[in-house]
């Protein structure tokens, strides 16, 4: 059954284990769900969310002009400034300037926002609140360059730095939209799993389950990783767990390539490429070679290799995040 967004309110005070069956919770700016909060009084529905995206994640809507007070309809405002100038001015179609209100806005949205447990944010692009980027700034001769950041986009982003955040319309790309959603999960596994009464050791066991899929994104910074994990011991522990985040999403958020995740398949079949077959094992390989060039999305090898763990019981790769990142409902993989 498809649940309704939510509005915003206050998230439960227990903690939820790494393993919850909760719905991770998505920010959204409010246009993209149909509701008429835009200057003409209007939505903005994308059939994505409303569709697909709803029935596995709890909604939040968002809109901070209409928490601004400027109502439905309004008049319409843009980014006034000068490129690499300071962060433009807030003007509405009339002259007047509305920045300070939209920031003072912004700032109480994102307090509230704060206890609601996210785990990722979908704005609405072009929008001088909620864009993300290319948003259009207007120079004092009415030009315009796409080189803008909404004004809540803005505090959003510098709030919450870890938090995967995109546009509605860049979701549109099967690539990106893949890398978001696994983002989404990977914020919502880690932050469950520092709510816990964790120990160096549970880390450790954290840790090597996201082994396959970090390095999928960023070799390197696995390896950052796991010195921090390795030299947890006696450090402070909210030290250690923002860290651990911070360099967790930010190795998420570099999108893999088809080499990377077909070097990881192979990494993968190497731990029991013994105990089949040539027969089978030529059908993998092949496989991943077919992934690598471009033939055949993700998800076909992945399938395979999936089924000859479970055959085997190969207990440390059944336990990687990188096999199951986020609900198989999604289909993420069939398009990358």
């Amino acid at each position: 059954m498809t649940r309704r967004a939510l509005p915003i309110q206050n998230s439960p005070t227990e903690p939820q284990g790494e393993q919850s069956e909760e719905r991770p919770r998505i920010g959204t700016s409010a246009c993209l769900l149909g509701r008429p909060v835009r200057y003409d009084g209007g939505g903005k529905r994308d059939r994505y969310l409303t569709g697909i995206v709803e029935q596995f994640f709890e909604l939040v809507p968002v809109c901070p002009e209409v928490e601004s007070g400027l109502g439905t309809p309004r008049e319409t405002l843009r980014l006034v400034g000068q490129v690499g100038g300071e962060a433009p001015a807030l003007i509405s179609r009339s002259g007047i300037d509305q920045t300070e209100l939209l920031q003072e806005t912004s700032r109480r949205l994102i307090e509230r926002l704060s206890g609601q447990d996210l785990s990722g944010f979908v704005l609405k692009s072009g929008s001088p609140s909620c864009g993300m980027e290319r948003v259009r700034v207007y120079d004092a001769n009415g030009v315009p360059s796409k080189s803008g950041r909404g004004i809540f986009a803005r505090a959003l982003i510098e709030a919450f730095p870890s938090l995967p955040v995109e546009e509605e319309g860049r979701l549109n790309d099967a690539a990106i939209r893949e890398n978001f959603f696994a983002r989404v999960h990977a914020h919502r596994r880690v932050t469950n799993f520092f709510r816990t009464k964790w120990t160096v050791g549970s880390l450790s066991r954290f840790h090597a389950r996201q082994k396959l899929q970090v390095l999928a994104h960023d070799p390197a910074r696995y390896r950052r990783l796991g010195r921090l994990v390795a030299t947890a011991k006696g450090r402070d522990r909210a030290e250690v767990a923002a860290n651990y985040i911070s360099m967790l999403m930010s190795a998420l958020q570099i999108h893999s390539t088809r080499g990377r995740h077909a070097n990881v398949l192979q990494h993968m079949l190497g731990y029991f490429s013994q105990e089949i077959d040539e027969s089978e094992r030529h059908e993998l390989v092949d496989l991943v070679d077919d992934y690598r060039n471009g033939l055949v999305p993700l998800g076909v090898p992945m399938t395979l290799l999936r089924h000859h763990l479970r055959r085997r019981g190969v207990e440390y790769l059944l336990q990687q995040t990188y096999l199951s990142p986020y609900r198989r409902e999604l289909k993420l993989r069939d398009a990358v």
